[in-house]
């Protein structure tokens, strides 16, 4: 895969399940504090999220990937990625489903290697183009996006319940 600095990133395998809903659940907590309610953000739960997880590892959905990024052994980012979800998306649209960080690895280069690497496997499985969905009000993964040179393409949606069905939007970029 890729090494940035000290950090690797992986093929996850089942036994990052656990680490993967730490960070899934720390990053939501501090990324949309003011955005989601609190009582939800305070509400996830670690344990619920790495049994998902551990069965997402252990038997992927055709055609899944998850990354992860780590520093010394510990996990401390992901990303998933595949075909897209989307009925409208053209043939051979790819998405990428996930990409989080722990709360102090943000800002320091590891989410746009990360995102890269999904970039570049999505590539390699031959999707020349992909999309993702983002919080409409999330304005710092919003620019994030963009300065990767993807682009909100007029769609919006509130179709995710863990989102808590508020407005989402989606980008898309050729790879």
């Amino acid at each position: 895969m890729a090494e940035t600095r000290s950090v690797t990133i992986r093929d996850a395998v089942q036994d990052d399940a656990r680490a993967i809903a730490e960070v899934h659940v720390r990053s939501w907590q501090a990324a949309y504090r003011g955005e989601l309610p609190d009582d939800y953000l305070d509400g996830l739960s670690v344990d619920e999220r790495a049994s998902g997880w551990t069965g997402r590892l252990a038997e992927p959905p055709l055609g899944v990937e998850t990354f992860v990024a780590e520093d010394g052994g510990r996990v401390i980012g992901f990303t998933g990625f595949g075909p897209t979800r989307d009925e409208d998306a053209p043939a051979g649209t790819g998405e990428v489903y996930t990409l989080y960080l722990l709360p102090g690895w943000v800002g320091r280069g590891v989410g746009r290697e990360l995102f890269a690497c999904a970039n570049d496997r999505l590539r390699e499985l031959g999707y020349p183009r992909a999309t993702l969905w983002v919080l409409a009000t999330n304005e710092r993964s919003r620019r994030f996006y963009e300065q990767a040179g993807w682009t909100f393409d007029g769609t919006e949606s509130t179709h995710q319940d863990q989102c808590q069905n508020l407005p989402i939007v989606r980008y898309a970029a050729a790879l």
